[in-house]
C-alpha cells in the first residue's frame, strides 16, 4: 500500500492507487507451499491470478490477491532446489480459498504444526480448501478429505488409494470440485483450475485473458481427461471416450479390468468402444492393453533392478513364464537376455 501523503502532496494517480488498495479484491487466496513443493503447480496458479488481477501485464494485485505463508514465515525449498520467500506466517481469515501446494511424497517431514492447526481451523470455519498436485495427500493426512472425493495424477493414484482406501479417488480428470474441497492433478491442469476460479469470481473475460497470454487455446473444465499413456502415435487422440478408456487400462495394469468395465468408464458399450478405438488408433482396446503392458514392462526391465517376477506381476502378466514368452514375441529376446545386454548395443 502507498505511503500516505498530506493532501497537498497527493496526485491523481496516487488517489486512484490508494482507492484501489482500499478495495476488497474479488478473489483472495492464501497459499501454503509444502516442503519440496512442486514449482510448476505454485507458479502456474499464482501467474494465472496475476494476469487476471490487473490490466495488461502490470501485475498489480488489485482484483486478485494472494499471500504465501509458511511456518514462522521461513523460506520454503521447492523440489527443484529453488528456495522461495513467503509473506509471513499463518494469519488472516479473509481468504476465499486456501491452497495447499504438495510436492514429493517421501522426503522427510511434510507439514508443520502451525500449518496443520491453521488448515484445520480454516476447514472448521468453512473456508474451501484446495490441494494442488499431491496436496490431496496433505489434506487427507490431516483428516480433511473425509466424505469428499479427491483428484490426483494417474502417477500417484495407487499411492493415495493404498494410504486411504476409503477415499474415492479420480485419476482421469484435471481437477475436481467437491463442495468445499477442490483437488487438482497438478501440471498445467493447475492453470485451468485457477482459470475456473477466476471465471467464477471475476467473469469469463478475466479468465480468458490469462489463458491467451499463457498460450492456452481454450479453457479446459475439471472433467477434461488427463493426457493419454505415452505410446508412440497416441498424442493425436482427441476422443474423450477413448482417452478415458486408455487411462482406465493404464491405471489397472496389475489387475486388468474386463472389457465391460473399461467400456463403462468410457460411457459406451464394448462394441462401440472397439469401433472408437479402431477409428482413433487403428487397433482394439485389448491390443492397446497388450502394447502398453509390454512397453511398461520393458521400461522396468531396462531401468530398474526389480525382479522379473515382480515386473510380471506389476504389469499384469499371469506369471513369469507368460511374461517371458510375450516379451520374446514382441521384442525378439527374453527379458533376462535384454537385461544382460550391454547398454551400447
Amino acid at each position: 500500500m502507498m505511503r500516505f501523503k498530506p493532501p497537498c502532496e497527493l496526485y491523481v494517480s496516487d488517489i486512484i492507487l490508494y482507492v484501489r488498495d482500499m478495495e476488497q479484491p474479488a478473489l483472495s487466496v492464501g497459499i501454503v507451499p509444502m516442503p519440496d513443493f512442486t514449482m510448476l503447480a505454485l507458479s502456474a496458479f499464482v501467474d494465472t491470478l496475476r494476469l487476471a488481477a490487473d490490466e495488461a501485464d502490470r501485475s498489480r494485485p488489485i482484483r486478485c490477491r494472494w499471500r504465501l505463508m509458511s511456518e514462522q514465515g521461513r523460506p520454503v525449498r521447492a523440489s527443484n532446489g529453488i528456495e522461495i520467500a513467503t509473506d509471513g506466517g499463518f494469519v488472516g481469515d479473509h481468504f476465499d480459498y486456501i491452497v495447499v501446494v504438495g510436492g514429493t511424497l517421501h522426503r522427510g517431514p511434510e507439514i508443520g504444526p502451525a500449518a496443520a492447526a491453521w488448515l484445520r481451523d480454516a476447514a472448521a470455519r468453512g473456508v474451501p480448501l484446495i490441494g494442488l498436485c499431491t496436496g490431496a495427500f496433505v489434506l487427507a493426512r490431516l483428516d480433511l478429505m473425509k466424505g469428499h472425493r479427491a483428484c490426483v495424477s494417474w502417477f500417484h493414484k495407487a499411492e493415495l488409494v493404498a494410504e486411504f482406501p476409503q477415499l474415492k479417488v479420480n485419476a482421469d480428470a484435471l481437477f475436481l470440485v467437491d463442495r468445499d474441497r477442490i483437488t487438482c492433478a497438478g501440471g498445467t491442469g493447475v492453470i485451468h483450475l485457477a482459470s475456473h476460479l477466476i471465471e467464477r469470481h471475476l467473469g469469463p473475460g478475466s479468465a480468458s485473458k490469462g489463458l491467451r497470454i499463457m498460450l492456452e487455446a481454450e479453457a479446459r473444465g475439471g472433467t477434461s481427461p488427463q493426457p493419454p499413456p505415452t505410446l508412440e502415435g497416441l498424442g493425436t487422440v482427441r476422443d474423450v471416450r477413448v482417452l478415458r478408456a486408455m487411462l482406465a487400462i493404464e491405471q489397472t495394469l496389475a489387475t486388468p479390468m474386463d472389457a465391460r468395465r473399461v467400456a463403462a468408464v468410457a460411457g459406451v458399450s464394448t462394441r462401440q468402444l472397439a469401433r472408437l478405438f479402431q477409428a482413433a488408433v487403428g487397433f482394439s482396446p485389448n491390443a492397446f492393453a497388450g502394447r502398453l503392458r509390454a512397453e511398461r514392462a520393458r521400461q522396468l526391465v531396462l531401468d530398474s533392478q526389480r525382479t522379473l517376477t515382480d515386473i510380471a506381476m506389476t504389469c499384469g502378466y499371469s506369471d513369469a513364464a507368460h511374461f517371458a514368452r510375450e516379451y520374446r514375441r514382441r521384442f525378439g529376446s527374453s527379458p533376462s537376455q535384454e537385461r544382460r545386454r550391454p547398454a551400447s548395443s
